[in-house]
């Protein structure tokens, strides 16, 4: 190593060593950004995609579902698995079950974008975190029926 490449080193290096400690410096005097998780909510972008749920009717709280498919048929993940039985008026279907494997679920949205009945959604939850994968195996007409059993117990005096 000549002598010019070992000045040159130390130069670098010390002009490198400058750089890092005013980026450090300037840092250290602005506001912090962190958010502290467990003790503040996140607020959530406007087109935040959390797993799909099913959209219930206003007047019966029974999901909008027609028991069509092309949920199913759209999901490129094939996590989606819904069945339904005659309706008992005689007229179209109802839907008995509806299961999401979220551990598959690609959060894509072409189940969302091909339900013509308004019957999906994405849903805002944010915070799904389990130990056992199936705990991530939703049953949505479950959720549907909890959410309407809250609405109606904040509605009571």
């Amino acid at each position: 190593m000549t002598m010019s490449g070992y000045w040159r080193d130390i130069f670098v290096g010390a002009k490198s060593l400058i750089t890092g400690l005013c980026i450090t410096g300037r840092e250290f005097f602005r506001p912090v950004v962190t958010e502290l998780y467990p003790y503040e909510v996140p607020t959530l972008p406007a087109r935040f995609r959390g797993h799909i749920e099913l959209i219930g009717n206003d007047e019966t709280g029974e999901p909008n579902c027609v028991v069509c498919g092309m949920c199913q048929r759209a999901c490129p993940s094939g996590c989606i698995a819904l069945s339904g039985e005659k309706a008992p008026s005689g007229k179209g279907r109802v839907l008995t079950s509806y299961m999401l494997d979220f551990t598959t679920c690609s959060l894509c949205g072409s189940c969302v974008e091909s339900c013509n009945f308004n019957a999906l959604r994405f849903s805002r939850e944010y915070n799904r975190v389990a130990f056992d994968r199936s705990a991530f195996q939703l049953d949505l007409m479950a959720r549907l029926k909890e959410q309407n059993l809250k609405e109606q117990n904040q509605c009571k005096p």
